[in-house]
């Protein structure tokens, strides 16, 4: 199984980490829209495959169709900009797991991106490190003496390093901590935004915690910063979530009614789906629920997305046949 429906470390409050190092070219423009550079920079990656290792195959972005395209972004493996680039001027170096990916040519030249599910912050960034340091065997990599690594956006000069964790928090959402939560992560240094936004509105109770700074500060102490925090923030939803449990018949009520909805809709959007699942979800990792389980949960989340909803059943449909197939999978899947 990829990572993005494995099970990992304290995944009732952590669904996924990762790491990103952010690295150029000393003889290339940063951003570069120049067609010759471009396919330049492509050449000398594909004549360094072999070296880098990890079985990574290249793929253009242009030759890539809309509907994986937009499944990348799902996994969190592009972003938006590169999404919308009608240049299509990036491409990808990924491995079968899609757990290490490496996008040339998006907004720098190489953005190694390494994911794994649940708490799994040291080990990912052990495996971006040593992948990062065969891209500094292999290329001129551009970096200054005063400040570090150099990087399109001035933000992201030093070490270069995102560290960006994936959390659950319908417990402190449902006790009213949220707020509370995220001034004391901005306290600490550190983004909190919502993962989901739908008509401007955070939906499924799922949150990216990240690094703001990358300069006058260490990696290690990047590690240290976004480790610290996640252990409160860990400890702190399952005591909102014990709370919650004091009116245990309140709680069985909502996550049943919830399971009821999805387990036997005719048709459901997506929107929707990711706001039922959050209770569901809560209630599986409680064990008030048996029907599911954490891999079936998994794929539940990750089977209902646009994109990856039509590249799992072969099909491309309109919104309203999307919304009856995502009823059916759920179907399926409970079942299984």
């Amino acid at each position: 199984m990829n990572w993005y429906i494995q099970i990992g470390k304290n995944s009732d409050v952590v669904l996924n980490t990762k790491t990103v190092y952010l690295r150029n070219l000393i003889n290339f423009k940063f951003n570069t829209k120049n067609r010759e550079e471009i396919a330049e920079i492509e050449r000398i990656v594909k004549s360094k495959l072999q070296n880098i290792g990890y079985n990574l195959n290249f793929l253009k972005m242009s030759n890539i169709d809309e509907i994986t395209k937009e499944s990348l972004l799902e996994k969190g493996i592009i972003s938006e900009k590169i999404l919308e680039d009608k240049q299509n001027k990036t491409s990808l170096l990924v491995n079968d797991e899609e757990n290490i990916c490496i996008v040339i040519n998006g907004e720098n030249h190489f953005e190694i991106q390494v994911f794994n599910s649940g708490m799994e912050i040291e080990n990912t960034f052990n495996l971006a490190r040593e992948i990062e340091t065969k891209f500094e065997n292999e290329f001129d990599i551009a970096k200054s003496k005063k400040y570090g690594y150099l990087t399109t956006s001035p933000t992201e000069v030093g070490t270069g390093l995102k560290i960006e964790v994936t959390v659950h928090l319908p417990g402190l959402n449902k006790t009213g901590n949220i707020t509370k939560i995220m001034q004391t992560v901005n306290n600490f240094g550190l983004n909190f935004n919502a993962k989901y936004i739908y008509n401007q509105e955070s939906i499924g109770d799922i949150y990216i915690i990240s690094n703001k700074r990358t300069l006058g500060i260490t990696e290690e102490g990047i590690l240290q910063n976004v480790s610290s925090i996640l252990e409160k923030i860990i400890e702190q939803e399952r005591q909102a979530r014990k709370l919650l449990g004091t009116n245990e018949i309140e709680l069985e009520d909502m996550i049943y009614r919830k399971y009821g909805i999805i387990s036997n809709a005719k048709k459901i959007k997506w929107e929707e789906t990711i706001n039922l699942m959050s209770d569901i979800k809560m209630g599986t990792d409680l064990g008030i629920l048996d029907e599911l389980n954490d891999e079936k949960v998994a794929k539940i989340y990750y089977y209902t997305q646009k994109a990856n909803l039509q590249k799992y059943i072969g099909e491309e449909l309109d919104a309203y046949n999307r919304d009856i197939k995502r009823a059916e999978i759920i179907k399926q899947i409970i079942k299984e």
